[in-house]
């Protein structure tokens, strides 16, 4: 009689779990559903995400393993050396060697492995570009961001340009689809972090500290970038839009800004960071 009850319920149990799930997955959009199929990272707009995207990917799959084999060897051993007997102690040891040495080296070789794969990303994503590039120099300041496009040997610009962004103004960042960009990284005053989340990548713009990374642009949109590093007060506002454009619309809007008087470089000011606040000239 038991079993009979028993196997309606699981059957029932399992249509509901089916049931909730169905809805589940249902109630989110296309993009969410896609999300989730790259554990969470969006969708990538750089070339070099491959190689971040993989390694996470490689990470949770590694990860997820390692869980359900564990988990498993923890149900097993609970099910297997259970108490049969009212009173039963267990048999008790002081070492097991061979135990003991499978929980020294597994962990040793999943950490050597997920090095390997790290130090191959990371060379891979710190590869600077082949060939020509656009350079952007980017001031980090309290609490915004300076972009200088540096275009002055390029013929159909003729100058170098910048948009300063200030609190009231978030400023735009330009970058033309499938050309190389190098970003230059610099802080006018205290820890910044450079990230864009859709290019899998930031870098820290540190005070006195020169940072640089080439990146391709792999498709067009607008993406918001923002500053990874606790700052100050008003870190939250350290907010940027990207705008990935064709190249033409790359060079229209640099000729805008030289053409709004927008010239010349906004450079990071040669003096302590506890002397004036960014933008103001030296005394003496």
């Amino acid at each position: 009689m038991g079993n009979a009850l028993r196997t309606p319920t699981r059957k029932l149990a399992t249509l509901v779990a089916a049931g909730a799930a169905t809805l589940l997955v249902s109630g989110c959009s296309a993009e969410t559903v896609q999300q989730w199929g790259r554990w969470g990272l969006p969708e990538a707009a750089s070339d070099r995400a491959p190689f971040i995207g993989n390694l996470w990917n490689g990470a949770w799959i590694a990860s997820m393993v390692i869980g359900v084999f564990v988990w498993g060897l923890i149900g097993w051993v609970i099910f297997r050396y259970r108490r049969r007997h009212e009173g039963e102690i267990p048999r008790q040891n002081r070492y097991n060697l061979p135990l003991e040495i499978l929980y020294t080296l597994v962990p040793l070789m999943v950490i050597g492995v997920l090095f390997f794969f790290t130090v191959k990303s990371q060379d891979a994503v710190a590869a600077k570009a082949t060939g020509p590039v656009h350079t952007i120099n980017v001031v980090a300041q309290k609490w915004s961001w300076t972009f200088n496009y540096l275009e002055s040997g390029n013929a159909q610009v003729g100058a170098d340009v910048h948009d300063v962004g200030t609190l009231e103004r978030i400023p735009d960042l330009y970058l033309p689809v499938g050309e190389a960009v190098r970003f230059n990284i610099d802080s006018a005053d205290v820890n910044h972090s450079f990230w864009i989340p859709e290019f899998y990548f930031k870098l820290d713009a540190i005070p006195g500290h020169h940072n640089s990374f080439d990146v391709t642009p792999t498709r067009t949109g607008t993406f918001l970038g923002k500053c990874a590093e606790l700052c100050g007060t008003y870190h939250s506002a350290m907010l940027f839009r990207v705008h990935v454009v064709s190249p033409a619309e790359y060079t229209a809007k640099l000729r805008e800004l030289a053409a709004n008087g927008q010239t010349s470089e906004i450079k990071v000011p040669e003096f302590s960071v506890t002397g004036p606040a960014y933008g103001e000239k030296k005394e003496g």
